[in-house]
């Protein structure tokens, strides 16, 4: 396999995930972002994710960071969060990415 077939590969979902947009919000932060979850059952809704008591952190894709202050908006391809700080979480308005 090349690299560019490995990318390739890497880009396209699993048959078992899904993808979601959601808009989180911490006390000092705007994060929208795309989460992946299980195509059905355990671990298919963003509830399901965001209730694990095992999991401390939550991973998201494609991410706009915006201070609700004011201030410069972020792009970054990937970022992590810690579940503590979320005060507010909903499904983006964008929908659901298959």
């Amino acid at each position: 396999m090349t690299a560019d077939e490995a990318s390739l590969q890497d880009d396209q979902p699993s048959m078992d995930q899904r993808r979601e947009r959601v808009r989180i919000e911490t006390e000092r932060h705007r994060i929208e972002g795309v989460l992946t979850l299980a195509r059905d059952g355990y671990r298919s809704r963003v509830s399901d994710v965001l209730n694990a008591s095992e999991r401390d952190f939550l991973t998201l894709t494609d991410v706009t960071v915006k201070p609700l202050q004011g201030g410069p908006v972020e792009l970054h391809p990937y970022l992590t969060l810690a579940r503590r700080h979320i005060v507010f979480a909903v499904a983006s308005s964008e929908g659901s990415e298959d």
